[in-house]
């Protein structure tokens, strides 16, 4: 057994490795130890206590995925549920004939189901969301200059990943996060766009992405990964591949490319790769007390 997570994962790698001991799939490890993340208030990226929209609004967004069949649950801009990553299990589970609900309707079906709602805005959170909003002149622009004056402060750290591969050489991935802080209201990012920020096939590995999902999204970033390691390439050759093309994306002048993936292919290879310098991912396989933290490889483009 096998789990792969970016940084902020650390709090909940363990659960993974305590699910798949007890007897569960990877599908079960990588959504308990997504929850563990999405409870954790002094994540700002993630669950409760993450960033609001421009309207001070928590909107959550997660996928999980599977690699025997590649069946998916996904939601997007959910409101008022502090654990996405189980309501997405349970559309995958439910609803095979959905992947991905948003707004309302996953709100809906997150009641219909018995999930407890709860406030998601922490203090903190809120402290940070009104520092933006108070600014000279910001209430008197329009939502869409509002967002575009607001600055993410976790941009390339934000979301958080899970790949996992268990004993029967089955893979999941699952990706959790509240998005870009302060975002047009409604704006969904890569996290729960299956083929963006997160992709799995048992006959190759498994990707999911952090940084600026509008990117992946545009690049197929996830999927293409995966389909690179399906033509035969290494795990580090993949990555380099797939950020390449992202990398030939216009962009406008003050986005810079902000991209992070973990990677796991079915052999039980992994890395974490990166466009910026000094971040990580941790890994932990079921021989190890605990997890290990890797600096991720910084892709050079160019």
């Amino acid at each position: 057994m096998l789990v792969v997570a970016s940084e902020n994962g650390s709090v909940g790698i363990g659960a993974a490795i305590a699910a798949m001991r007890a007897g569960g799939s990877a599908l079960d490890a990588v959504e308990a130890a997504t929850r563990e993340v999405e409870r954790n208030e002094s994540d700002h990226s993630v669950g409760v206590g993450g960033y609001p929209n421009i309207l001070g609004e928590v909107e959550l967004d997660a996928s999980i995925m599977e690699g025997a069949a590649r069946r998916a649950g996904a939601v997007a801009a959910i409101k008022g549920y502090p654990h996405p990553i189980s309501v997405a299990r349970a559309i995958l589970d439910y609803l095979p004939h959905h992947v991905l609900l948003a707004g309302e309707g996953a709100a809906q079906f997150a009641a219909e189901h018995g999930f407890t709602p709860m406030t998601l805005l922490t203090p903190e959170a809120e402290a940070a969301w009104r520092r933006v909003t108070r600014r000279p002149g910001f209430a008197e622009a329009s939502l869409t200059v509002q967002a575009r004056m607001a600055q993410d402060p976790e941009k390339t750290v934000g979301t958080v990943n899970f790949l996992a591969l268990d004993d029967r050489g089955q893979i999941a991935s699952a990706v959790s996060t509240s998005g870009w802080a302060f975002k047009y209201p409604g704006r969904v990012g890569d996290s729960p766009i299956i083929g963006a920020g997160n992709y799995c096939d048992n006959r190759y590995g498994a990707c999911a992405c952090t940084g600026l999902g509008e990117l992946a999204i545009r690049a197929s970033l996830a999927r293409m990964t995966v389909a690179a390691l399906a033509r035969g390439l290494s795990i580090p050759d993949a990555a380099r591949e797939a950020m390449a093309d992202l990398a030939l994306l216009p962009m406008p002048a003050e986005i810079a490319p902000a991209m992070s993936m973990v990677t796991l292919d079915r052999h039980g290879n992994h890395g974490g790769f990166t466009l910026s310098e000094g971040l990580k991912y941790v890994w932990q396989d079921g021989t190890m007390p605990e997890a290990r933290v890797e600096e991720r490889t910084v892709v050079v483009l160019g």
